[in-house]
């Protein structure tokens, strides 16, 4: 949503705000379900049941249908390869190791040269995202690719945790429903179409944080997805009020690692199970954890290699290269991901009972946490970034509660009113702090190769310990 029409949204009454979610709500569920959706949950749960020889066998069909397809269809591909038979390499596409590493840069500068010819972006769902690195990347989806996606996240991120798409829940999620400044609730709205409390995690902050737990208990939901650092903030708010009356079903965290600590005490408040999963928009790798603890993976999504510290000069032992096999219309080959788990193939049956592969030890999108003025955790700042953003990357530190430092890697295009864009974001994010933009030629990199998206120097060992009266230092 660009900024006049944020504006206009901000200033529609609360209702109005929910009749436009139930809106886009229908809008998504039309893309996302349709009466085949029930018979796709019960043909994954029959995959579960498959031995290793047997998805070996299936991935190893799907993959060469895949690799044909790319090679053949996908115009990036099939240039890349008819460049490789001009310089004489007689290497057939069809065996995964000739192929090489694709870097995020590549997709992002050119994002439909992947799509395959016989698809037409206009006709396909376009999704914006930026993944962990403040790198703006556009993918799309047909319709089939997205109610198959949407039908296992019903399958293992619902029905595993006893909840359905049809029961009421709610989201803590990175969009603003009003302005950061306002301080009156309320911060969320009910879209009816997906039975969805959408929860800014913007206005999360000790003062605001009972208003929340009315919301979630006044709207009846049933469970809770979002952020591993926004639920924990929320069950550590409820635990410091003393307030038991929020019970869910299940907590189900997304797109950062989750701790022990925050186990425990998303857990004690809510009185639940919690649930960690594993995917990216790019829907090349998916795993989800079962009631024993597991990590399980998703084998239909995608085609994962890990990597040892020989693969390449600069990998990552551990690191993974995944191949989607689930979106075929927009195939990515050996994609680096930026993450790094253990892969455990040869594995029996889990104490859940599923034959699903697993993967542990699963590293990567350990942002660091910002913090606002007033002391409220804001986490990654995705929305500011997403888009066709000119930018390669950027990096996130925050030098005090009142200052907040980007490092940017400017691409064709940048301007005068990109920067002015990209502050304003920032602020309608996290309020009135300083931002201050440093142009450099690359982001530093950790020892390990990768580097953070998010860094916070600021002192707090708890949400909230600073706030109102907390100095911008």
């Amino acid at each position: 949503m660009n900024e006049n029409l944020l504006r206009v949204y901000h200033a529609l009454p609360p209702w109005t705000r929910s009749l436009v979610a139930t809106g886009r709500g229908m809008y998504l569920g039309f893309w996302r379900y349709n009466r085949q959706t029930d018979r796709m949950v019960e043909q994954a749960f029959e995959r579960e049941e498959w031995d290793a020889k047997r998805w070996k066998s299936w991935q190893e069909e799907r993959l060469a249908f895949v690799l044909d397809r790319a090679a053949t269809k996908v115009p990036y591909y099939r240039a890349l390869w008819e460049r490789r038979r001009r310089a004489g390499d007689r290497a057939s596409w069809h065996y995964l190791e000739n192929w090489g590493i694709l870097e995020k840069g590549f997709l992002r500068s050119n994002p439909e040269a992947f799509v395959a010819d016989d698809c037409r972006t206009k006709w396909m769902f376009a999704e914006h995202t930026s993944g962990t690195t403040a790198k703006p990347i556009t993918l799309w989806r047909s319709r089939k690719v997205q109610r198959a996606w949407y039908a296992l996240l019903e399958a293992r991120t619902r029905y595993w945790y006893r909840v359905t798409r049809h029961d009421r829940w709610g989201i803590l999620g990175g969009q603003l429903i009003v302005p950061v400044t306002h301080r009156e609730p309320p911060f969320w709205l009910w879209n009816h179409a997906l039975h969805q409390l959408y929860m800014s995690s913007y206005h999360l902050a000790p003062d605001l944080a009972p208003y929340y737990l009315d919301a979630i208990k006044k709207y009846e939901v049933k469970y809770l997805l979002g952020y591993s650092s926004a639920l924990y903030f929320l069950a550590q708010q409820a635990m410091r009020l003393g307030r038991r009356d929020v019970k869910l079903t299940v907590a189900i965290t997304n797109a950062e690692p989750l701790s022990q600590l925050q186990r425990r005490v998303i857990s004690e408040a809510f009185e639940c199970p919690v649930r960690e999963t594993y995917g990216s928009a790019e829907i090349v790798g998916a795993a989800s954890e079962c009631e024993h603890g597991q990590m399980h993976l998703w084998p239909e999504v995608g085609y994962l290699e890990q990597l040892d510290a020989g693969a390449m000069e600069d990998a990552i032992p551990g690191e993974l290269l995944c191949t989607g096999l689930l979106n075929t219309d927009m195939p990515l080959i050996r994609y680096r991901l930026g993450d790094c788990a253990n892969l455990e193939t040869e594995v029996g049956k889990c104490s859940c009972g599923r034959m699903l592969p697993r993967m542990t030890g699963l590293e990567g999108r350990a942002d660091d946490v910002l913090y606002t003025p007033d002391g409220r955790a804001v986490g990654r700042l995705d929305p500011a970034f997403k888009g066709s953003m000119p930018l390669h990357e950027a990096q996130i530190i925050q030098e005090t509660l009142g200052r907040v430092r980007v490092l940017y890697v400017p691409a064709d295009g940048f301007s005068a009113d990109t920067r002015d864009g990209l502050m304003r974001a920032i602020q309608e994010h996290m309020g009135s702090v300083e931002v201050v933009l440093e142009a450099v030629t690359q982001i530093p990199r950790e020892k390990n190769g990768k580097f953070r998206a998010v860094i916070s120097k600021v002192p707090l060992s708890k949400p909230g310990e600073r706030a109102m009266g907390a100095s911008a230092g």
